[in-house]
């Protein structure tokens, strides 16, 4: 299961210390022109070694797109992105190869396919994620240009610190201008002593992404096992480290009632239109309209240099003290991994 759509198939490959990784779009349109410097904006943000705050492994990541585009247009042929690993250090997981970090995927893939690789998680490692972003990227980039639709994903809350966002869109400048990517200079700021401390603390911390598509018509999704918060959430449950997915007034809903909740339409210039927006965008799995809200939570990073008990391969337990680079928060490099992602479901619903 590499492969995530089915009019546009995003397949993904590589290993977190393989020589290289990327992904292959196909099912793109033809004849549309491709920004480069676009993509690589996206994979920048994602990139390793960007701030004080990540993991300080330094990769370039810049992307070659080596089928599928001809004279800077895509032809309609299968798009083939390719980012070459350059500064792997596969001595520092040595001390991993026979030891199940804990809340980690090393057991769990020893257990399904009798081997795995250690360096870095191999295939279980965000790492792959560049080329999910390179390929969503261009698919983002397309609904902008073709579509007028927009997508913009921020950091709502590191560990305890926590931003009442109103469901609003934030341009990506908002978002950048801080590396926390968290909007609210106030709460960034908080936000960037908090992951410090566990920093220093050898620890980790969790946090949550909140995602708007702004501009996306009434009428997209698909009944009833093609539901378009069912998609975003299927796409965002395969993000390393995601442990939820909310839409809308999500799980806090549950406890109100539904005279509080309930969207009511209005006719507005036009337009149909809800005074509130607790669906998210989306009723019956179709969109509304409205600007579609949802929230991602990721669990804090599982590798942490902080001794912790657990076993090795043969049942001795044993503590272990982590070694390696590790971010100590995943949150912030996860934005545009979220924003690319939703621009892939989208796009699949829309380009038929």
């Amino acid at each position: 299961m590499n492969t995530i759509g089915k009019n546009i198939r995003l397949t993904s490959y590589g290993e977190s210390h393989g020589s290289v990784i990327g992904a292959i779009l196909d099912g793109f349109p033809a004849g549309f022109s491709v920004d480069i410097e676009a993509i690589q904006a996206q994979l920048d943000r994602r990139k390793p070694g960007q701030s004080a705050l990540t993991t300080q492994r330094k990769e370039e990541d810049v992307v070659t797109i080596d089928s599928g585009v001809f004279e800077q247009k895509t032809t309609g042929a299968p798009i083939h992105f390719q980012l070459k690993n350059k500064d792997a250090k596969s001595k520092d997981y040595n001390h991993l190869k026979d030891t199940y970090r804990p809340s980690h995927a090393d057991y769990t893939y020893e257990a399904k396919y009798g081997h795995r690789d250690y360096r870095g998680g191999g295939r279980s490692s965000a790492r792959v994620t560049a080329g999910w972003v390179a390929a969503g990227a261009l698919v983002q980039d397309f609904l902008l240009k073709s579509n007028e639709i927009k997508i913009g994903a921020f950091v709502k809350q590191i560990g305890a610190v926590n931003l009442d966002s109103s469901d609003r869109y934030y341009t990506r400048e908002e978002v950048d201008a801080s590396i926390v990517r968290c909007p609210d200079v106030t709460l960034a700021s908080e936000m960037i002593k908090s992951i410090e401390q566990a920093r220093d603390e050898k620890d980790s911390l969790g946090g949550i992404i909140e995602c708007v598509i702004a501009g996306l018509p009434a009428g997209v999704g698909e009944p009833v096992f093609g539901k378009l918060h069912a998609n975003l959430a299927h796409a965002m449950m395969s993000i390393n480290a995601v442990k939820g997915f909310e839409i809308g007034g999500g799980f806090a809903m549950s406890g109100r009632k539904g005279s509080e909740v309930n969207d009511s339409f209005s006719f507005t210039n036009g337009e149909v239109k809800t005074k509130t927006n607790y669906s998210g965008g989306v009723q019956g799995g179709i969109s509304n309209g409205m600007d579609v809200v949802f929230r991602v939570a990721f669990k804090p990073t599982a590798t942490i240099g902080k001794a912790q008990e657990t076993i090795n391969q043969s049942g001795d337990k044993t503590d272990l003290e982590a070694s390696g680079r590790h971010d100590p928060c995943v949150v912030p490099r996860a934005v545009p991994i979220v924003e690319t992602m939703a621009a892939l479901v989208i796009g699949d619903l829309l380009i038929k």
